[in-house]
């Protein structure tokens, strides 16, 4: 392993043989931390190329379970994004995806930090199973279309030691070791073609285009290499997505969205992903088509029938959907008033994240538990007209003591300006 270390660490690109010794070392506990530490920060520093990366991605995919969905007929095509505030786009596309017949087998995951998960958002509901075993899961959406479950303890057992050491060790910002940890699940978890969705913004990983679509073509390589469709759709980040951020207040706007009532970022970012899905399944031979026919699922009702034959065939109280009272509730609100008039020109989604983290709805460590009431809800977003005291903003809580830090940290999320400035669309490209 010093070796190995000392390659790298000089600026040597490292063979199959050396990764492979260096994984096989790493899940059997042969390699001690700090040697793993060592060459994080001399991957991190020096970089890998495009095969080593693709290699590293590959090893990582076959250290643990792969789940076989070839019983389930079709092209199976997956989502994945690189995570933002506010992001509950799964809880809108899965069940819009599988209502035009395209099978939608996810594996998913809780959140971490100041970005949210899709396994905490569906515990809104109770008695949901978000645990699901191999069999069950593959029965589901071979009865129903549609199935989310939480990540297998034993998927990429080797990124989940990796990504433990890169937390600590200031080694996570490097385009290689993030794209094969993203793909190496996305690998592991079946799926026959993928999609992206890379974030841009101060509130994702990607501070510019540039980064985002240097991490795009990354995957993008990986998966062509692995013999994957990988598509990649660059998406803004720099304000939260949708109005609502938080668990149950998320699924409440998704549920809104699938009837028809959604804010237009979320509802156009669904139908990009959504119409790449469908591309890459061949239901469709054009964007226009596709978006055509997702549009149709959504103004008739049958993507929102269609999530609730999930949530319950998952043990979900159904009941919830139509009646939001019976979402979990926060005991203590507070209102963020607008110190000024003027527009909306600015809104940090990464100062709301962590406001919304602080009030109990996100957390630091995977073993923190979560507050499914706690949250912000955003009445005035980029492109608002507001006046002095209108109100920017709800947070929601059951930690008293948290309101008052979480109003001083949120408050200057808002930039308010005299002029108002062309507010930029939520898709910036797609890439192939």
């Amino acid at each position: 392993m010093t070796e190995v270390i000392a390659k790298k660490r000089d600026g040597g690109s490292l063979t199959e043989k050396e990764l492979t010794f260096f994984i096989n070392g790493l899940t059997n506990g042969d390699i001690p931390d700090y040697q793993t530490s060592a060459l994080l920060m001399a991957i991190y520093l020096n970089k890998m190329n495009s095969r080593e990366t693709a290699t590293l991605t590959r090893l990582m995919m076959e250290s643990g379970d792969q789940i076989d969905l070839s019983a389930i007929t079709g092209i199976k095509v997956d989502k994945h994004s690189t995570g933002g505030v506010g992001d509950k786009t799964t809880l809108v596309l899965a069940p819009l995806v599988a209502s035009t017949g395209v099978p939608v087998a996810k594996m998913t995951g809780k959140g971490l930090g100041h970005t949210g998960g899709t396994v905490d958002k569906l515990e809104s509901f109770a008695g949901i199973h978000t645990a699901l075993d191999q069999k069950a899961f593959i029965k589901q959406v071979k009865k129903i279309g549609i199935a989310l479950t939480g990540q297998s303890g034993n998927l990429v057992p080797a990124d989940q030691q990796l990504y433990a050491l890169r937390d600590v060790t200031a080694t996570v910002d490097n385009r290689s070791l993030i794209a094969a940890s993203i793909m190496s699940k996305k690998l592991a978890s079946g799926a026959d073609a993928i999609v992206l969705d890379v974030k841009v913004g101060n509130g994702g990983f990607n501070p510019d285009v540039a980064s985002a679509q240097k991490l795009a073509k990354t995957m993008i390589a990986i998966g062509k290499k692995m013999n994957r469709k990988t598509v990649a759709v660059i998406s803004r980040m720099d304000q939260p997505l949708g109005h609502a951020v938080g668990n149950g207040l998320e699924v409440i706007e998704a549920i809104e969205t699938l009837k028809g009532n959604g804010p237009k970022d979320l509802v156009d970012l669904s139908l990009e992903l959504g119409s790449q899905m469908l591309l890459l399944s061949k239901k469709v031979t054009t964007k226009t088509a596709a978006k055509k026919l997702l549009k149709k699922q959504l103004s008739s009702g049958a993507a929102l029938k269609l999530f609730k034959k999930f949530i319950k065939a998952q043990g979900g109280d159904i009941s919830l959907i139509d009646n939001y009272d019976q979402f979990p509730t926060a005991k203590y609100t507070q209102e963020i008033i607008a110190p000024t008039s003027g527009w909306v020109n600015g809104l940090t989604a990464r100062t709301v994240g962590l406001a919304s983290m602080q009030l109990g709805a996100g957390r630091q460590k995977k073993s923190d538990p979560i507050d499914l009431a706690a949250g912000v809800y955003l009445h005035k977003k980029i492109g608002s007209k507001v006046k002095k005291g209108d109100v920017l903003a709800t947070l929601y809580t059951n930690k008293k003591k948290q309101l008052q830090s979480a109003m001083e940290l949120i408050l200057p999320a808002w930039r308010i300006e005299v002029k108002q400035k062309k507010q930029a669309a939520v898709v910036v490209k797609v890439i192939r």
